[in-house]
């Protein structure tokens, strides 16, 4: 996600917040009502998810990262990875543990 659709995004979600809480004061009555709550329900669920996801985003950048070092740590002198041996004493056979 871009900056500027971050910026976007949470701004949508508080103009609609702000649309319900002007509308609840130029609408009269239950429709006024209904709309504050309609659109300040659906900012704030928008609000939350965005944040949700932003977590995720974040969370998936940083396990890319994690392997990419553990990619980085694999590898050989030679630019090839390396394969785990296994230890082994003379005359004793090996242990897989």
């Amino acid at each position: 996600m871009t900056k500027r659709s971050r910026i976007l995004s949470f701004g949508a979600a508080a103009l609609l917040v702000l649309a319900g809480g002007a509308g609840a004061v130029i609408f009269s009555g239950t429709l006024g009502q209904l709309l504050a709550m309609a659109l300040i329900g659906v900012g704030f669920v928008l609000a939350t998810s965005l944040v949700f996801l932003e977590v995720g985003l974040s969370e998936d950048r940083e396990r890319a990262r994690e392997r990419a070092r553990q990619r980085a740590r694999d590898k050989g002198p030679r630019g090839r990875r390396q394969r785990p041996r296994l230890g082994r004493m003379r005359g004793r056979p090996r242990r897989l543990s």
